[in-house]
C-alpha cells in the first residue's frame, strides 16, 4: 500500500531516528514503520449472532468466514491480501500450524490447536477487496456482558514487545493485566484497528454503547468516536413478519439509533447482511434464479401463502422441490426470496445478473460500502500518521534513555509543527466534541467534524459549486467566527478547540487561494 502524505512524512521519520536511537527503541520504531504500510485495519465487533462474519464474507467478496457458531468464531480473524490463500493458525508462543481451506472455501471449524492455545488466525486472500483494508473478525460479545472479549483485547489493544510487524500481527503475552482494563500506556501497542464497525441488531443497549467505548484505546489520537466508527444495524429483515418490507420501520429505527450513538460512531446504517453477503460473494446460481422465476410464475394466492411464513415455504406443494426451497431460504432468507419472487412477477423477463443488482441494492450494503469509504478510506492517511505519531510518543515516554526520549520527542514535535499535520489536531478536537468530552453548539460541532474530516473545501463550507473567491472569503469568515468565540465567551476548553479550528479555517483559505492561482 502506498503511504499518504502524512503518513509517508512519519514513515521517513521513523527512518530517520531509528537507527539513531537503542536498539529497543529501534526495534519500536522499526514497528511502527511498518504498519503504515499496512492497508487500514477495520476491527468487527459485536454480539454474537449479530452477523458479524457474515459482514466480513460481503466486505471481503467471498464466503470464507464461517457463519456457524465454532472453534473459529470464538477466536480472532484477520483477513488481509496475499498472492495465495492461505490460513494460518497463530499460537501464543509465535508458532503458526497451517490449514488448507475446506472443500466449500471456508476456514474449517475445527483450528487444531487447543483453544486456549490459540493467539489469532491469520488468512492471506487474493481478494483485491483487501489490498487497501485488513478486515479482523472478533469474538462476539456474550449477552451478559459489556465487556470486549479477552482474544479481541489481546489482539487489538495488547500488542507485545517482539510481536512480527508486517508479517500478520501481534504475539501476545499471556499473563497481560487485562482485567485491570486496557493497557493503553503499552509500550508494544504497535497492533490493533484503526477503525470500527459495531454490528448489533434490533435496538442498541447501554452496554452496546459501552462495549464501543471499551474499544477507545485502540489509539490514543483516534480513538472510538465518530471519527473511525460505523454502526451496523444488521438482521433489519427481522422487524417485520412474513418476509414484509422491512424499510419503512428500519429507517426511523436506525435514525433513532444513530442519535443514541452519535457521540461513538458517524452514522447507523441499516443493512440485511444475509442478502449482501449472498449478492457480494456471487452465491447466487442460475439455478436459483430460475428456481426463484418458477415462483413468480404462480397464482398469487398460492405465491401468498408460501410467502406467509418459513414453515410455509418449506412445507407446502410446490413446483421448486424442497431441497431448493431450503437453499433459497439459507441464501436470502423470506424477505430476500419475497423480494426476489416480486421482481421477477412485476418483470418476468428480467435477466439474472439483474434480479442479484436488484437484490443488492435491497440489501442496503451499497450505503455501508459509501459510508466506509468515506469515513475510513479516504481518511486513511491522517488516521495512520495520528497513530503512528501516538505509538511513537508512547516509545519517547517508556523509554530507558533520555537521549532517546529527546530526539523522539522533538522529531515528533517538529512534525506536528508543519502546517499538513495540522489536520491531525483537527481530528483530535473533534473527537473531543464529537464524544461529548468539550461541549460546542451543533452547529459549530458539525462544522468541526467537516472540518476534520474533508481537505475539500466546497463541502466543508457548505458551498457546492462555489468559485475560488468565494470559498476564500467563506473560510475567512470562519476562522473569524471561531476567533471571536475563543476569546469571548468560551471555557479554557472550547477556546482551545476553537483556536485549532481558527487555524485550520486560515489554513483552508490559504489552499483555496493557492489552488486557484
Amino acid at each position: 500500500m502506498n503511504a499518504g502524505p502524512l503518513s509517508g512524512r512519519v514513515a521517513a521519520l521513523c527512518d530517520e531516528v531509528g537507527p539513531r536511537v537503542s536498539a529497543a527503541a529501534g526495534g519500536e520504531v522499526l514497528r511502527v514503520r511498518r504498519r503504515l504500510d499496512e492497508p487500514l485495519r477495520v476491527a468487527i465487533a459485536g454480539r454474537l449472532k449479530a452477523g458479524k462474519s457474515t459482514l466480513v464474507n460481503a466486505l471481503i467478496g467471498r464466503r470464507v468466514a464461517p457463519t456457524e457458531v465454532g472453534e473459529c468464531t470464538r477466536v480472532v480473524t484477520q483477513f488481509r491480501y496475499g498472492t495465495a490463500d492461505r490460513v494460518d493458525v497463530v499460537r501464543r508462543d509465535g508458532a503458526r500450524v497451517s490449514l488448507p481451506l475446506d472443500a466449500t472455501g471456508v476456514i474449517p471449524q475445527r483450528l487444531g490447536v487447543p483453544r486456549a492455545q490459540v493467539a489469532f488466525v491469520d488468512v492471506t486472500l487474493t481478494s483485491d477487496r483487501l489490498r487497501e483494508m485488513t478486515v479482523i473478525d472478533t469474538p462476539g460479545l456474550s449477552s451478559t456482558s459489556a465487556g470486549v472479549s479477552e482474544s479481541a483485547r489481546r489482539f487489538l489493544f495488547a500488542g507485545q514487545a517482539g510481536a512480527p510487524g508486517g508479517d500478520g500481527g501481534p504475539v501476545v503475552d499471556d499473563t497481560a493485566p487485562f482485567d485491570a482494563g486496557i493497557d493503553g500506556d503499552s509500550v508494544g501497542a504497535v497492533s490493533g484497528a484503526e477503525a470500527i464497525v459495531y454490528v448489533f441488531t434490533q435496538a442498541v443497549r447501554d452496554d452496546d454503547v459501552r462495549a464501543l467505548e471499551a474499544f477507545r484505546s485502540v489509539s490514543a489520537r483516534l480513538s472510538s468516536s465518530p471519527i473511525n466508527s460505523v454502526g451496523l444495524f444488521n438482521k433489519v429483515d427481522k422487524l417485520v413478519a412474513g418476509g414484509a418490507d422491512p424499510w419503512p420501520v428500519a429507517a426511523p429505527l436506525s435514525a433513532d439509533q444513530t442519535r443514541v450513538l452519535r457521540r461513538v460512531v458517524s452514522d447507523v446504517v441499516p443493512t440485511v447482511g444475509l442478502l449482501a453477503e449472498t449478492t457480494e460473494a456471487g452465491r447466487l446460481t442460475a439455478a436459483d434464479c430460475e428456481a426463484l422465476r418458477t415462483l413468480a410464475g404462480l397464482p398469487a394466492a398460492q405465491r401468498a401463502v408460501l410467502l406467509a411464513s418459513v414453515d410455509l415455504f418449506v412445507s407446502r406443494e410446490a413446483p421448486v422441490p424442497r431441497q431448493q426451497r431450503e437453499r433459497l431460504l439459507a441464501l436470502l432468507d423470506l424477505y430476500g426470496v419475497g423480494f426476489a419472487v416480486a421482481q421477477l412477477q412485476a418483470s418476468p423477463q428480467l435477466a439474472s445478473g439483474d434480479l442479484v443488482r436488484a437484490l443488492y441494492a435491497a440489501s442496503g450494503f451499497a450505503r455501508l460500502r459509501h459510508t466506509l469509504d468515506e469515513a475510513f478510506r479516504w481518511r486513511t492517511d491522517a488516521i495512520k500518521a495520528g497513530w503512528a505519531l501516538s505509538c511513537l510518543e508512547k516509545v519517547a515516554s517508556h523509554t530507558a534513555h533520555p537521549g532517546d526520549r529527546e530526539l523522539l520527542r522533538d522529531a515528533v514535535e517538529r512534525l506536528l509543527h508543519q502546517p499538513e499535520y495540522h489536520r491531525l489536531r483537527l481530528l483530535e478536537v473533534a473527537q473531543q466534541v464529537t464524544t461529548g468530552a468539550v461541549e460546542l453548539p451543533e452547529p459549530m460541532e458539525r462544522e468541526l467534524t467537516r472540518l476534520a474530516l474533508s481537505a475539500d473545501p466546497r463541502w466543508v463550507l457548505e458551498l457546492p459549486g462555489s468559485a475560488a473567491q468565494e470559498l476564500s472569503a467563506a473560510a475567512v469568515e470562519a476562522a473569524t467566527r471561531w476567533r471571536v468565540f475563543a476569546v469571548a465567551g468560551a471555557s479554557p476548553a472550547q477556546s482551545r478547540v476553537a483556536l485549532v479550528a481558527h487555524r485550520g479555517f486560515h489554513l483552508l483559505s490559504q489552499q483555496v487561494r493557492a489552488v486557484s492561482r
